[in-house]
């Protein structure tokens, strides 16, 4: 049966909804239309670009009426920008998507009905916060240089100095590099033939301390004009660190392995709370200092640890979670696949003086069931911070194995997040209380902090 509209048709909408990837869901004549750049109660104009049988995808071309909770972007490109999916709704309503978000999942896919969903934690200034950015260096179709950020789902580079969510020292380091690689010559990096030198700008920066980080990814070995790059960038107030890093594939990944140092200590130091970290440009590191620590504060809450607890923090990364809860129990286990990002947890561990934590190179699916399996290891308390695909199952039934207490879940996707909670639920666990934390304003994401405990104390076996 045909559909009510067409390719190319152009109608008319009231958007009744908001999408996974914000996008704005509305209906014609009972068929579903997702619409970017559009929010819920706007009346807008569209052209259908697919069909299918049930819904089709449409451009927005004319707001007719706008909604009460769009705003101006800040950003001239957020439209064009694959970095803001809803800068252009008011900030308040942002945090509603997001709470309603992680709701909607817990009770869709989980099946979930009867818990706490605490109010969600967001941003007191949701500009500028990210502490991490990465400029892509390429050239525009006039031939000039082009820095700044690709577009939506593309390669193609949107050219701007200026972006509202990274820290504002990037606007200098940008407009430096762009009049340095200008009046030197430096070939900007061409993806489709592999050739040019210069492929991304990688900056960081320490929100507490002020410490700068620029590190150039480069097709190559070295980089012509050190000195001069070096006598420039300084000037820039907070420089620590300059250094280059090696990327001679043809590759889409934006960071190689190798780092060569050019100027200053090789790592720049940030807190969170009162942990002091160090941060190496291979290192991961939330992006959102501030709201990370309300999310680890959150986290630390809900493991509700008195001292006397043996916890283990899978996915540790470089011992954020772990250095937080070592605070306050008897010992902290961490386990994390990159064996850099292990190094970087004991060094972090060390120059905070905290002796109550061990870390294991390893995958957490692999590590924490063998070491169940050959040493019946045992936890209070167990914290998850896995990556988007969530948890595999081997893991999740050697947590359902030991029985800790409390399992606290920290997740960067709603879905796998309820899909893991379903599968704990059904098994032996409770779902007490839910709380997100915006830690990507004006982006789609969401982080969410769990609490899960222990029906009984019988042990789980499968």
């Amino acid at each position: 049966m045909d559909t009510v509209v067409k390719k190319n048709d152009q109608v008319e909408v009231i958007i009744e909804d908001i999408g996974a990837d914000g996008e704005g869901i509305g209906k014609y004549k009972g068929y579903t239309l997702f619409i970017k750049d559009t929010v819920v109660g706007d009346h807008v104009l569209v052209n259908v670009m697919k069909t299918g049988k049930t819904y089709g995808y449409a451009r927005l071309v004319k707001l007719i009426k706008p909604s009460d909770v769009r705003v101006e972007p800040r950003c001239p490109i957020a439209t064009q920008c694959g970095g803001c999916q809803i800068q252009h709704m008011d900030y308040r309503e942002q945090l509603v998507y997001k709470e309603n978000k992680v709701k909607n999942c817990l009770q869709r896919i989980g099946g979930f009905s009867n818990f706490t969903m605490e109010p969600i934690s967001g941003m007191e200034e949701p500009y500028y916060y990210r502490n991490k950015s990465q400029f892509p260096v390429g050239r525009n179709k006039d031939g000039s240089v082009a820095i700044g950020f690709y577009a939506g789902r593309t390669h193609s580079i949107m050219d701007t100095d200026h972006c509202y969510i990274g820290a504002k020292v990037n606007i200098d380091i940008v407009k430096f590099i762009r009049n340095f690689i200008s009046d030197y010559k430096i070939e900007p990096y061409d993806e489709e033939s592999h050739k040019g030198l210069l492929r991304h700008i990688l900056t960081r920066v320490g929100y507490s301390t002020g410490e700068v980080m620029v590190c150039l990814v480069i097709n190559g070995k070295d980089f012509p004009r050190k000195a001069e790059l070096v006598e420039g960038l300084k000037k820039i107030p907070g420089m620590k660190s300059i250094s280059l890093n090696l990327n001679k594939d043809k590759t889409n990944v934006i960071l190689g392995e190798r780092i060569v140092p050019v100027w200053g200590e090789p790592y720049i130091t940030d807190y969170i709370g009162p942990i002091q970290y160090r941060i190496s440009p291979l290192s991961f590191f939330q992006v959102n200092p501030v709201q990370t620590k309300k999310l680890y504060e959150i986290a630390l809450d809900y493991a509700d640890l008195h001292g006397d607890e043996v916890v283990w923090d899978l996915y540790c990364g470089i011992g954020t979670i772990s250095l937080f809860l070592a605070q306050k129990a008897k010992m902290v286990y961490g386990v994390e696949i990159i064996p850099q990002a292990i190094e970087d947890a004991k060094t972090n561990a060390n120059i905070n003086e905290i002796k109550n934590v061990e870390f294991y190179v390893g995958a957490a699916e692999e590590v924490l069931p063998r070491k169940y399996r050959e040493e019946n290891i045992s936890a209070d308390v167990i914290v998850v911070d896995p990556p988007r695909k969530g948890c595999d199952q081997s893991l999740l039934d050697t947590i359902l194995a030991m029985a800790p207490k409390r399992v606290v879940y920290v997740s960067c996707d709603p879905a796998t997040l309820a899909r893991d909670l379903k599968y704990l639920c059904e098994k032996n666990y409770e779902l007490v209380k839910v709380r997100a934390v915006d830690q990507f304003g004006h982006s789609v994401h969401v982080e969410t902090c769990v609490l899960l405990t222990r029906k009984n104390v019988l042990k789980y076996y499968k």
